[in-house]
This record gives structure tokens, C-alpha cells and sequence, in this order.
């Protein structure tokens, strides 16, 4: 009889140019699963509030925004309470940040296990991103109850276009993956890019309608924050909860091929790069 060599797992050296590889994606699952337990439960595993960060950084951030912002700067909030106009923006941009800061460290982070075990790098940024979710979820029901109360008080006037917020988060995911796995792939050479990022996230959430609307920018300069593919995904939750801003399908729209852009970018140098990053890490 003749042995033949039984091989669960094939590991090929070269792919197609955009190969996602879902199957075995799939057939790692429950390691997925396994970064995303970590990643929940490690975060605040040593500090003594534990998960309540999750509650008390958002109000925190929001408190300073409104006394900062709010009552010493005195930016208009278009008429809504600052408490729930700030703490709407706080929320929705915590998760792309989040997102976006730790995807772009998969490969330095993680470096003593890719080195000795085999299976899709992508699925570390995909357990940060599902992990994050997790964070995004306790938020959203911080603001959901800040803003049933102003709701109650007659103060936001939400509308249909609320119903858009999961289709935002995805598009919010898909950019941040996107940009994280970029940044993650030429920090292995240069580790500089990683303290550009911090910086150029803290400048990007000034350039995106977060303590101010967009309604109180100067005409000549809208065009150009409109450029900014995270503003009309602000500016779309906030005419949604809150029942002012400004909403256009089509900005949303042109937010969302953004990221199917970015997140093709990303995969690509990503997937380049995984074959000899343990060279130069």
C-alpha cells in the first residue's frame, strides 16, 4: 500500500494580488476569537476601575470638551446642549481612533508570535477592530441614554437618518483597518511613522467636526474639510440623533469608496510585507 502524506494546511508563498483568503480566515476562527477575548479582557486587567474606563473616558473627554470648548472657548454647538453634541462626536470618533492606533502596531507588537507560528496575519487587526467594537457598543449606550434624556427634554430632534448609524461604524472599520495595516507595514522600517501617527490623529480629530459643526466653518474653507472622509460620517450621526448638521448620501457615499481605497491599499502592502517583515523588524 502506498503512504501518502496527509497535510491538513498548505502554506503557499505567493498569492493573488488580492487574495483575502476568507477560508482560512474561517478555518483560524477560534484563534480570531481568541485575540478578541484577549484584547477585551487584557486592556484593563491590572488597573483597580477595570471596565468601568469604558464608561468613565468618554465622559471625562466630553466634561473637558464641554468646559474647554463649550463654556471658556464658547463654540457654537448649532443649538444643541454641548453635553450630548460632544460626547456624539466622542463616541463615534473614540472608535475609529482606537481602531486605527492599534492596528498600526499588528506587526511590532506581535512580532515574537508571528515568528514561531503560522496563520493569517490579518487576523490580528480583525480581532482589534471586533474587539473595539466590543468598547464602542458600552459607549453607544452611554450616549444612548444621555441622549434619551435630552430626548425627553425636547432639546434633539432626531430623525431616519439615525438608522444609518451601522452602515457609518462599518465604513468607519474598513477605513480604520485600512490606514492601520499601511502604517503598520512600513512601520517595521520605520519605527518614526508610529509617533507621526499619535500626532497626526490627535491634528485629524481637530480637522474633523468633532468640538465644532460644520456649519460654523468658513465658507471657503468647507470644501476642504468635506475632503476629510471621517466628516460627513460625523456629521451624518449627528443630523441623526441630534436632528441638526448637514447629510448628503453622496458624501457618505464618497466616505465609503474612501475606504474600500484605503483598506485595498492597506491589504495589499500589507500582504507584501508579512512574507519578510521578521528581516527587518
Amino acid at each position: 500500500m502506498k503512504n501518502e502524506d496527509i497535510w491538513t494546511i498548505e502554506i503557499k508563498s505567493h498569492s493573488g494580488l488580492f487574495n483575502l483568503k476568507l477560508k482560512e480566515i474561517w478555518t483560524y476562527r477560534d484563534l480570531l476569537w481568541l485575540f478578541v477575548r484577549r484584547d477585551v479582557i487584557t486592556v484593563y486587567k491590572q488597573t483597580i476601575l477595570g471596565p468601568l474606563w469604558f464608561i468613565i473616558q468618554p465622559l471625562l473627554t466630553t466634561l473637558m470638551f464641554s468646559l474647554v470648548f463649550g463654556r471658556i472657548a464658547r463654540l457654537s454647538t448649532d443649538g444643541i446642549p454641548p453635553f450630548v453634541f460632544y460626547l456624539a462626536g466622542v463616541t463615534i470618533w473614540s472608535y475609529f481612533s482606537e481602531c486605527l492606533n492599534k492596528t498600526s502596531n499588528t506587526f511590532v507588537s506581535n512580532q515574537n508570535i508571528f515568528g514561531k507560528v503560522y496563520f493569517p496575519r490579518i487576523i490580528v487587526p480583525g480581532s482589534i477592530i471586533i474587539s473595539t467594537l466590543v468598547r464602542f457598543g458600552v459607549q453607544l449606550g452611554i450616549f444612548l441614554v444621555v441622549w434619551i434624556y435630552y430626548y425627553l427634554q425636547g432639546q434633539v430632534n432626531p430623525n431616519y437618518v439615525a438608522v444609518l448609524l451601522p452602515f457609518i461604524v462599518l465604513i468607519m472599520a474598513i477605513s480604520s483597518m485600512g490606514f492601520g495595516m499601511l502604517f503598520s507595514s512600513m512601520t517595521t522600517k520605520y519605527r518614526d511613522l508610529q509617533f507621526l501617527l499619535n500626532f497626526a490623529v490627535q491634528l485629524w480629530m481637530y480637522a474633523t467636526p468633532i468640538i465644532y459643526p460644520l456649519s460654523s466653518i468658513p465658507e471657503k474653507y468647507v470644501s476642504l474639510i468635506k475632503l476629510n472622509p471621517i466628516t460627513p460620517l460625523v456629521e451624518c450621526m449627528r443630523f441623526g440623533f441630534l436632528g441638526n448638521g448637514s447629510f448628503s448620501l453622496g458624501e457618505v457615499f464618497y466616505s465609503f469608496i474612501f475606504a474600500i481605497g484605503v483598506f485595498s491599499l492597506g491589504f495589499f502592502v500589507f500582504s507584501r510585507v508579512e512574507k519578510n517583515f521578521m528581516d527587518t523588524v
